[in-house]
């Protein structure tokens, strides 16, 4: 799906946890079965004025995240609409069992969110670095996976998953990044949105990356490449058709994810045209290593998840391809 121009905002850059804390005010003043759950990370989940407005409907259960999910599978059990909120690496990597067997196996709508994902929290090192939960989560049967790009997309995000059948596991970035979601795009489970057009190589990304994607579309325009740029949103489910168009249309796909690269994005990308229409592809990420400590810029330049590192695969791929 195409769905237009970048906004003009797009220069600006916005904190996706205030859009998350918003949304989740608005739809409890709408809604009495809007319930948040958190180990105590009040602040960090930014969730303090929804402790001020409705405090019998905020769930701390301390430093215990295998609680949490458990607690929030309860409420979600009740009839409640619990929106279940942690760091992104202790979230999914304390309470994998948790969200496997008592969320998604039962499937109640529980709403994981996990909070400054990638490598958010870079100074802290390896332990806060959230890189494996793409693949964690998408391996879990029957939980869509939603990597929002920007703040109107985390509103969308929140909404969605408030009124969906199931459960969720959401990510939502820690550090400002622009708008890059044009007014009125549709937000739905298994879409993506089109921001650019191109027939030489499709560039797909998630969350932080999509921003980084435009920029080298935009370099790469001027070399006289065209680049086509999918904000792919879910990772499961994932947009099946788009793919399949890109492999069909363009020369070659990268994609790029602030995560590893062994079973997120990249690698369901390339389930689907390695059985399908095989292309070449670059997958941008952490290959299967722990990240070092250092700011999170000094990290996502290391790994080359930048515009410029997006580029580079481009026309290597393009370069391999006319060989």
């Amino acid at each position: 799906m195409t769905a237009g121009l970048i906004p003009e905002n797009a220069a600006q850059t916005y904190d996706c946890r205030q859009a998350f804390a918003e949304e989740l005010i608005a739809l409890a003043a709408e809604d009495p079965r809007i319930v948040a759950v958190c180990n105590d990370s009040v602040g960090s989940s930014n969730l303090v004025r929804f402790r001020e407005l409705y405090p019998h409907r905020l769930i701390n259960v301390g430093i215990a995240e295998q609680d949490l999910v458990g607690v929030g599978a309860g409420l979600a059990n009740g009839g409640l609409i619990p929106f279940v909120s942690a760091a992104g690496p202790f979230l999914t990597g304390r309470a994998t069992e948790q969200i496997k067997t008592d969320a998604a196996y039962n499937g109640l709508p529980v709403i994981l969110c996990g909070q400054s994902p990638g490598m958010a929290y870079g100074e802290l090192g390896p332990t806060h670095h959230s890189i494996e939960d793409l693949s964690w989560m998408r391996a879990i049967a029957d939980l869509a996976v939603a990597v929002p790009a920007d703040p109107a997309q985390t509103r969308a995000a929140v909404r969605w998953a408030a009124s969906h059948d199931g459960p969720v596991y959401l990510r939502i970035p820690r550090f400002k990044i622009p708008a890059v979601t044009p007014q009125d795009a549709p937000f739905q489970p298994g879409r993506s949105l089109q921001l650019t057009d191109g027939d030489d190589i499709t560039v797909m990304a998630v969350g932080t990356m999509v921003s980084r994607a435009l920029t080298a579309a935009e370099t790469l325009r001027t070399e006289g490449i065209g680049v086509r740029v999918l904000n792919m949103t879910f990772v499961e489910p994932m947009d099946v058709d788009a793919v399949l168009r890109a492999a069909r249309e363009t020369r070659g796909i990268v994609t790029a994810e602030e995560a590893t690269t062994t079973g997120g994005l990249g690698a369901a990308v390339a389930s689907v045209v390695a059985q399908n229409r095989p292309v070449p592809m670059r997958i941008l990420g952490v290959h299967r290593r722990f990240a070092p400590t250092g700011s999170a810029s000094f990290l996502l330049e290391h790994f080359g998840l930048t515009a410029d590192g997006i580029a580079v695969a481009v026309r290597e791929l393009l370069s391999h391809e006319r060989r």
